[in-house]
């Protein structure tokens, strides 16, 4: 399966840069802020890194809205959700993130990927950290946020894949379990 996974983590992955635009990247978070996941009142938002669905924008509008904003913060191979704040800071991967902080669980996460099947299994980049943090909260409504180029019909899963409970693109907003996603 690893092979399997490495080879479509390529794939997408050179897909995923020929899709990126300023163009896609407003629609997107205009589809998102408009869907009732925007309704909630805490956001657990990835800070976009090189290809990926932009979320500045979106984290921008969200606190202009009064909305709680926590993004990833890594240490070590865990991954926890810090409230965002200025001044960031890189990761060891070159991600930004928020200064150290106390932990706060979010109601919604956005959650970006490679690959999204219509099951609402995740392609992520592998090493794990959303899983395990999802994992660990599941109370968590979990929403992938990406191109809808970046859909897929099936994708391969291990035991320890969190599935999204819904995906937001610019094209759509797909609901994988209905019954989790409960927005106050």
């Amino acid at each position: 399966m690893n092979d399997e996974k490495r080879e479509l983590r390529r794939k997408y992955l050179a897909a995923r840069a020929q899709m990126k635009s300023e163009e896609k990247d407003r629609a997107l978070a205009a589809r998102f802020l408009s869907s009732p996941f925007a309704q909630a009142e805490s956001f657990f938002v990835y800070l976009s890194y090189r290809d990926e669905a932009d979320t500045h924008f979106l984290v921008g509008e969200l606190l202009v809205r009064g909305k709680r904003v926590c993004c990833p913060r890594t240490e070590g191979r865990e991954m926890r959700s810090v409230r965002y704040r200025l001044p960031l800071e890189r990761d060891r991967f070159g991600i930004l993130q928020p200064p150290e902080g106390e932990e706060e669980t979010c109601a919604v996460a956005l959650v970006p990927l490679l690959a999204a099947d219509e099951t609402g299994i995740r392609l992520g980049y592998g090493g794990g950290y959303y899983d395990r943090y999802l994992s660990a909260h599941p109370e968590i409504v979990r929403v992938g946020y990406a191109y809808g180029g970046q859909a897929a019909a099936k994708l391969p899963a291990e035991d320890t894949d969190v599935p999204l409970d819904a995906l937001v693109t610019d094209e759509r907003v797909v609901v994988f379990r209905p019954d989790r996603v409960k927005i106050k």
